[in-house]
């Protein structure tokens, strides 16, 4: 659904992120307080033309969303994966080789991390466009357009299976569970990183450039540690462990570059230590 989007909203967001953690005793002293109360008041009182504009913000679909994406996903700008890449390619590597699905794949980057290893690798991904780029990455892969839930391979075939950061763009979590387990083989692995709900209120909803000049939104569902457990059940699989990764330093600062104009500190204040993902290790019995 379309959805008011306005910088100056945003940027009090995060203020009243960082008062709301200091008034719970997480963080921030009376100065700091003080600090946020005055940049609020500077904000609103006398705004900046950059502050004044609000826009709508429409809907853009994950194939039109990725068809942009595809040439720069994988570049130093994009914060999320430099936490979930590690964490991700830690649980990988202490997976026998095999074969190995690596689901919405996108450009690639975890079926190479998996060849690397010695696995036998296929990619499934809904995007043409991210699908070339994942070819080039790993030639030898082999790698199939599909709907997420409903790929385009065997029952009971890989041992290690991997889906990242793709579930939130689905309306539901129970459809690609049951893909995703029945592609797995018995006593094979499941791998997923999704972005945490709470990343998504802190600007993680991913928007894209639409055909108009203004800006759309890809779909993004806000499912809870809840929602995964009942879905991971109802799929007949076995949770292994659990991670929820932290924000922690980011070389640029967090929030993009309008917060770190108007309120880098409040911004900092608002991630440190948040949850960025969410990771499951599965098992299918």
């Amino acid at each position: 659904m379309p959805f008011y989007a306005h910088s100056l909203a945003w940027l009090l967001g995060l203020e009243g992120v960082a008062l709301l953690r200091a008034q719970a005793g997480d963080l921030g002293d009376a100065a700091f307080v003080e600090q946020r109360i005055a940049e609020i008041r500077k904000m609103v009182i006398d705004p900046d033309p950059e502050l004044r504009a609000g826009a709508v913000v429409g809907q853009a679909s994950t194939t039109e969303g990725y068809a942009q994406w595809a040439e720069q996903y994988d570049g130093e700008g994009n914060p999320l994966i430099a936490v979930e890449e590690p964490l991700v390619r830690r649980i990988l590597g202490t997976l026998a080789a095999g074969r190995a699905l690596d689901a919405a794949c996108g450009t690639g980057r975890h079926a190479a991390f998996l060849a690397g290893l010695g696995h036998e690798v296929v990619g499934v991904d809904s995007s043409a466009e991210m699908l070339v780029r994942a070819e080039a990455k790993v030639p030898e892969g082999e790698f199939r357009q599909g709907d997420l839930c409903r790929m385009p391979v065997p029952s009971n075939s890989f041992d290690v299976v991997v889906c990242a950061l793709a579930l939130t763009h689905l309306p539901a979590l129970g459809p690609p569970l049951v893909e995703l387990a029945r592609a797995a083989r018995p006593g094979g692995h499941v791998v997923l990183s999704d972005i945490h709900p709470l990343s998504l209120y802190l600007g993680g909803v991913p928007r894209v450039a639409g055909p108009d000049g203004g800006v759309r939104a890809m779909p993004a569902s806000r499912f809870l540690a809840s929602d995964y457990i009942s879905a991971i059940h109802q799929a007949g699989l076995r949770i292994a462990a659990c991670h929820e990764p932290r924000w922690g330093e980011s070389p640029g600062g967090h929030g993009g570059p309008l917060a770190q104009r108007w309120c880098s500190e409040a911004a900092a204040v608002a991630y440190q230590d948040t949850p960025a993902l969410i990771v499951w290790h599965l098992r299918k019995p």
